[in-house]
C-alpha cells in the first residue's frame, strides 16, 4: 500500500499547525507498516494535485482540511482519497452556516454539504464532536483517529517535588490568541489567586489578535508583572516550554479536540480544560489528569487551580495520572495504527 500525504491545508494562514500534525501522523503510519511519501505542492491546489498524480504512483491520497478536499472536486483524482478534518474548518463552516442560515423565521438553515468532503471515501475527524459536524457538512464515512503526544523518555520535571525544583507554580496556555480560547478567565482566575499564592505566574505562548486585548486586560486586573507573552514558538520549544510548567490551563471553546493538552499531560503537567466540548470531553473520558470546566465559570476555575497547586501531593498524583492517560490512549504509535487501518479500509 502506498500512500502519499498532502502536508498542507489549502488555507494560507493556517497550514503551519496542520503541517506539523499531518506529517507526525504520516510518521507514525510508515512506522505501522504503511510506504509513505509526503508531498507539498504549490497553490492552486486542483492543478497541482493533477500534477502529482502524473508524477506519482500511489493507491491512495490523504489530505489534511476542507480547503484541500474542496480542491479534489476540481482534480477529479482516480483514486481513493482520505480527509482528516480538524476543529477550526469544520466549526468554522458550522458558524458560517448558522450565520446565514438566521434570516428565516429566526431559525438557523441546515448547514450546507462540502462536496470536497463528499468526494472522500473516509473522513478521518479528531473527536466524535468533528465526526458528526463532518457528516453534516457530507462526508459518507467517518472514522475518529486521535492524535497523539511524544512520551518523555525523562523523569518530567512536573513529577518531580516542587520544592526540590525551586520553582515557582505557573499555569501556561499555549495556542492562537484568539477569543474562543478565554485566555481572559485565566487571566482574571490569576488575579483572585494573586494573595493566595504571590508567586504563581502566568506563560501565554503563541500570537494572535486577541494579544492587545489580552495584555490590557492583564493591566487593568493588576497581574501585567505576572505574565509573559512569548508570541509564536517553534513546535518543539513550546512544547518544552509548556512542559516546565506547573499547570497547563486553556478552557477553550470550540475545542475539537485539542492535542496541547495532550503534549501537556505526556510530561506529567496536569491539564484544565472546558466542559462540553467535544475533544476535552473525550480525553477527560480516557482517564485521570484532566480537569473541566464550566464554560466562562471563573469561579470554578479558581478552584480547579487553588486545588492543585496548594496541594504538592494532590498536583504530582494528577500528573502521574495525567502521563498515564496519554500513555494508555494518545500516543502517536496507537495513531498510527490507527490510521494505518483506517487506510487499509478505504482501499477496499
Amino acid at each position: 500500500m502506498r500512500v502519499t500525504v498532502l502536508t498542507i491545508s489549502g488555507r494560507a494562514g493556517e497550514n503551519t499547525i496542520v503541517e506539523v500534525w499531518a506529517r507526525r501522523q504520516a510518521l507514525a503510519a510508515g512506522a505501522a507498516g504503511v510506504q509513505v511519501d509526503l508531498a507539498t505542492p504549490r497553490m492552486p491546489l486542483a492543478l497541482t494535485l493533477r500534477a502529482l498524480r502524473r508524477r506519482r504512483d500511489f493507491d491512495l491520497l490523504h489530505v489534511h482540511g476542507i480547503p484541500a478536499a474542496e480542491a479534489l472536486r476540481h482534480a477529479r483524482l482516480d483514486v481513493p482519497v482520505v480527509v482528516s478534518v480538524y476543529g477550526p474548518d469544520v466549526f468554522g463552516a458550522a458558524k458560517r452556516s448558522d450565520a446565514s442560515g438566521a434570516a428565516k423565521a429566526g431559525e438557523p438553515a441546515p448547514p450546507p454539504p462540502c462536496p470536497g468532503l463528499s468526494c472522500a471515501r473516509l473522513t478521518l475527524a479528531g473527536s466524535e464532536g468533528a465526526a458528526a459536524l463532518a457528516r453534516t457538512r457530507g462526508a459518507r464515512e467517518t472514522r475518529v483517529v486521535h492524535l497523539g503526544a511524544e512520551l518523555p523518555t525523562r523523569t518530567p520535571r512536573s513529577l518531580l517535588r516542587q520544592s526540590d525544583l525551586g520553582q515557582t507554580p505557573t499555569l501556561v496556555t499555549a495556542g492562537r490568541l484568539s477569543a474562543r480560547k478565554r485566555h481572559a478567565d485565566v487571566l482574571r482566575a490569576l488575579a483572585v489567586l494573586a494573595e493566595r499564592h504571590p508567586g504563581l505566574r502566568y506563560l501565554v505562548i503563541g500570537a494572535g489578535p486577541e494579544r492587545i486585548a489580552i495584555e490590557g486586560l492583564a493591566c487593568r486586573l493588576g497581574v501585567a508583572e505576572r505574565v509573559q507573552i512569548t508570541g509564536a514558538l517553534p513546535q518543539e520549544q513550546t512544547i518544552e516550554r509548556v512542559r516546565s510548567c506547573t499547570v497547563f490551563v486553556m478552557p477553550s471553546t470550540e475545542e475539537a479536540f485539542g492535542v496541547a493538552y495532550l503534549e501537556a499531560m505526556a510530561a506529567g503537567v496536569p491539564a484544565i480544560g472546558c466542559r462540553g466540548e467535544p475533544g476535552p470531553e473525550e480525553i477527560a473520558a480516557a482517564g485521570d489528569g484532566f480537569v473541566l470546566v464550566p464554560p466562562g465559570d471563573v469561579e470554578r476555575l479558581c478552584q480547579r487551580i487553588d486545588e492543585l497547586i496548594s496541594d504538592p501531593h494532590r498536583l504530582r498524583e494528577a500528573g502521574q495520572h495525567a502521563r498515564e492517560t496519554v500513555t494508555e490512549h494518545f500516543t502517536w504509535k496507537r495513531c498510527g495504527e490507527q490510521t494505518a487501518q483506517a487506510y487499509e479500509d478505504a482501499l477496499r
